[in-house]
């Protein structure tokens, strides 16, 4: 076991998920993972080994087929994951998004329909906030649900969906007015409807399109796609929670969790960085001797080390935090900014610790290069993260005039 990241106090049961996260890791997708980005390619053989580990019920509550993990088991897993192939976290990452906000905010129904399916990688989710001309403003939603009988008619466009082509369950947040009246905030008037569809791309059920992969710079591998819908009919049973106007509330719920996700992965794609900088670093030799041991190699891996542990920390404190039942908004934006961060740092020093190397698609700290910056966007960007932050300390630290 590697000396940085360790997590103190954890259970024989916890230990041993993770152990064995990190032996399948090693074997299954650090061998295999730079020529499946290359190529693009879904890694089907991969996530059915992740489904034979249990790995899609991990969150889930026992009572519905689950394990019944914490959040921080389940972040532990994610670094591990992370660590080998940062896409194989994404594909994993949506659905417990969903499988969580199911769990929290779902009817007893939902939760019987759903929740033994997911737990088995049967029914795999997605989720879906963004669209296409609103960036982080949620509140500026512009796709809307009509009720018509027993169903409500969703229209519009959504943006940036992981997994959006392989699920087969998408949480989508829109705008319903519905019992809303006029001047009641935007917040208040969006509603997370559960949209089951078949996989695949076109269009997957009447009134609901998926176009395509979008094209992207790193992350590949994992499907990311819009979403359009164009009269899709949706039962009114299929309101996540059973009533509207709570959707906001439920997403946002959902990406705590997911920013502990992002920032578990920072850790995972610095402490992969960071293997290979020490390791390429007691191989490579100049002037008569490694360049491990020229003092200014020595300055970027203390550094480097240093930024692992910190984002670690941090990380697996939110996690906690959210474990306890305590509001987590604050240590989640915290932990996700810092680990992003730090991150993208730690990569681009153990690119200039390989040199001219680090530029060759043979060397594995390539693929870490285009992959780093996608955390720095995803689950809300760094600069929402410090007005979430800011806006949490004021409140904790209100002056008392």
């Amino acid at each position: 076991m590697a000396r940085l990241a360790q997590t103190a106090g954890l259970t024989d049961v916890q230990q041993e998920i993770v152990s064995t996260v990190r032996d399948f890791v090693d074997k299954e997708i650090i061998p295999v993972a730079t020529g499946l980005e290359h190529r693009d390619e879904y890694p089907q053989a991969i996530v059915d080994g992740l489904r034979e580990l249990g790995l899609f019920g991990l969150m889930i509550p026992e009572e519905y087929g689950g394990l019944g993990e914490s959040l921080l088991t389940y972040a532990l897993c994610v670094e591990e994951i992370a660590r080998g192939w940062m896409s194989v976290s994404g594909i994993i990452n949506t659905h417990f998004i969903v499988a969580y906000m199911l769990g929290r905010h779902g009817t007893r129904e939902q939760k019987e329909h759903f929740l033994p399916r997911m737990a088995l990688g049967d029914v795999r989710g997605a989720f879906s906030m963004s669209e296409p001309g609103l960036g982080s403003d949620v509140s500026a939603i512009s796709s809307k649900a009509v009720r018509d009988g027993d169903e409500y008619v969703l229209d519009g466009q959504k943006m940036w969906l992981t997994n959006g082509g392989t699920s087969s369950l998408v949480a989508v947040l829109v705008r319903s007015d519905e019992g809303h009246p006029e001047g009641t905030p935007p917040h208040r008037s969006m509603t997370t409807f559960l949209v089951e569809k078949e996989p695949g791309f076109g269009e997957v059920r009447p009134g609901l399109t998926i176009p395509g992969k979008i094209d992207k710079m790193g992350y590949k591998g994992v499907d990311t796609t819009e979403l359009i819908m164009d009269g899709l009919r949706v039962p009114a049973d299929r309101v996540l929670g059973g009533a509207t106007g709570r959707g906001f509330y439920q997403m946002m719920d959902g990406v705590e969790v997911g920013r502990v996700n992002v920032a578990a992965r920072g850790c995972g794609v610095a402490q992969r960085a960071f293997e290979l900088g020490v390791g390429y670093a007691q191989q490579r030799h100049t002037f008569g001797k490694p360049i491990a041991e020229h003092q200014a190699i020595q300055f970027k891996l203390a550094e480097m080390a240093t930024k692992v542990e910190a984002a670690h920390a941090m990380m697996v404190n939110a996690a906690r935090k959210k474990d306890s039942g305590e509001r987590n908004d604050l240590e989640a934006g915290m932990a996700k900014y810092l680990a992003s961060e730090y991150c993208k740092e730690v990569v681009e020093d153990a690119f200039r610790i390989h040199g001219g190397y680090g530029f060759s698609k043979e060397y594995e700290i390539e693929r870490l290069y285009r992959e780093a910056p996608m955390l720095l966007i995803g689950e809300g960007t760094a600069e929402i993260q410090k007005m979430i932050i800011g806006r949490r300390l004021l409140e904790e630290y209100r002056f008392q005039g």
